[in-house]
């Protein structure tokens, strides 16, 4: 299993992704507010789809309380643009087809699927302060259930 894990107080890995509409998004450039990044396997399916969901189910609150939300994943653009007009997600996706920023974000690396060790995507959300530092780094978590949680934690009512 991957051991290196990205710690409160440390400064978020900086990058520049291409969003769902192939325009890029520069993290150094969401400074001074806050930012929830969310890493997920894959666009369209199962529990990545619900994760999302919770995630645009909640968007109005986040925004409200100043956060910007922003999911990562290694599908490409256009598949990204058909997940988030299929299921109206009003926030960016960003596209890691080569994994370079998850590497940096540890949430690629070995995991349990079905019993196997594997490679790959680590579920994972980071929330980012004003600053570009990280407050709270979640590793391995559920995608049902899990943007609660968060609001709770951020006592996002």
């Amino acid at each position: 299993m991957t051991a290196l894990r990205l710690e409160p107080g440390s400064l978020a890995p900086a990058f520049t992704l291409l969003d769902q509409d192939e325009r890029p998004v520069t993290l150094r450039d969401l400074r001074g507010g806050r930012v929830i990044l969310f890493f997920y396997p894959e666009a369209m399916t199962l529990g990545c789809t619900k994760e999302a969901c919770d995630f645009r189910d909640s968007l109005a609150p986040l925004q409200s309380a100043g956060y910007t939300v922003l999911g990562i994943s290694r599908d490409l653009p256009e598949k990204l643009r058909r997940f988030r007009e299929r299921d109206g997600l009003a926030y960016d996706l960003l596209s890691d087809p080569d994994h370079r920023v998850h590497a940096k974000y540890c949430t690629w690396g070995d995991k349990l699927n079905y019993g196997k060790v594997v490679q790959g995507v680590i579920r994972s959300t980071f929330v980012l302060d004003r600053k570009g530092r990280i407050e709270h780094a979640l590793y391995n978590i559920r995608a049902t259930g899990h943007v609660a949680r968060l609001r709770r934690l951020l006592a996002v009512a």
